[in-house]
């Protein structure tokens, strides 16, 4: 039987060659099926000769190391793709891990910033320093076009036209272009024209936002940010770059924007994707009714 590295190698081929998928998903889709993989070459087990037990124990050894219900849920998925794979390439003949059912979890819904935390936020960046001055852009910019974090550090200068107040985003299924509010576009400006010029390097090339080091920011480089200027502002909340992402498309939904509309800025493939966004303002509307309203209060 061939080993773990040649089964790890095909796949990598397959879903860098034949699969439209971006890099996060192709990385998450290596990662779950090399530690498939790996237990069963533990369990002694040839992956050609895997059925729905096989899955079904690795789904519950899963279980016994406490991993989430979302991470077993994106494991599940990864070894689907797997068999898919030794499908198309004739090595098996069924998908064994097609037929497992996980129980079903309520989905959380997703924290957001309110408008006073968002103005709060915004405000901690010192922009009389070029971090600072960066950093304010960018969350300016995550805030104005709900981008996802991956996006926003893979944007070149070119891509936001400035005097339009247009940002063209390149994900995984193409171009969209985004408004951005003006306050934004002052912050982004202030930035290329101000400070940018006194970070680059030789590794900047046309990035737009860049570290200290004069290269690309990167997404765990971002997160921290994010994270420190959320405890220099006092927010209490677990937050995240995506968190930013997630106020985005509530606060539009609260202001009237349709749902269809902001399916399309935040290039999401499936409505369902969107409409999580409904249910999460049906629960803050619910929230703000039981606080505010007098008899509400008494209970």
């Amino acid at each position: 039987m061939s080993g773990i590295s040649d089964y790890y190698s095909m796949f990598s081929d397959y879903l860098t060659n034949q699969k439209a998928n971006s890099v996060n998903t192709r990385e998450s889709y290596l990662r779950d099926t090399l530690y498939f993989l790996e237990y069963l070459s533990d369990t002694g087990t040839d992956p050609l000769q895997a059925d729905e037990q096989t899955v079904q124990g690795y789904v519950d050894h899963l279980h016994e190391l406490k991993r989430s219900p979302t991470t077993i849920s994106r494991n599940l998925a990864s070894v689907r793709c797997f068999y898919k794979f030794l499908i198309f390439r004739g090595l098996v003949e069924n998908n064994p891990a097609k037929g497992i059912k996980l129980e079903k979890t309520v989905k959380k819904l997703p924290q957001v910033l309110s408008g006073e935390e968002i103005e709060l936020l915004l405000a901690q960046p010192d922009i009389t320093e070029p971090k600072g001055c960066r950093d304010k852009a960018m969350l300016e910019l995550l805030y104005a076009t709900g981008i996802r974090a991956s996006e926003l550090i893979n944007l070149n200068i070119k891509d936001l036209n400035l005097r339009s107040g247009v940002l063209y985003c390149r994900g995984s299924k193409g171009v969209r272009s985004i408004p951005v509010y003006p306050s934004a576009v002052v912050a982004v400006s202030d930035y290329i024209y101000r400070m940018r010029g006194l970070i680059t390097g030789p590794e900047s090339g046309n990035a737009l936002f860049v570290n200290l080091n004069g290269g690309r920011l990167t997404r765990q480089g971002f997160w921290k940010i994010v994270k420190g200027y959320a405890t220099e502002a006092g927010i209490t909340k677990e937050i995240t770059p995506h968190t930013l992402r997630h106020s985005f498309a509530l606060h539009l939904l609260e202001n009237g924007a349709s749902v269809k509309d902001i399916q399309t800025m935040m290039g999401h493939a499936d409505i369902s994707s969107t409409q999580v966004y409904v249910q999460l303002l049906d629960s803050h509307v619910k929230q703000v009714y039981n606080n505010c309203h007098p008899k509400a209060k008494l209970g």
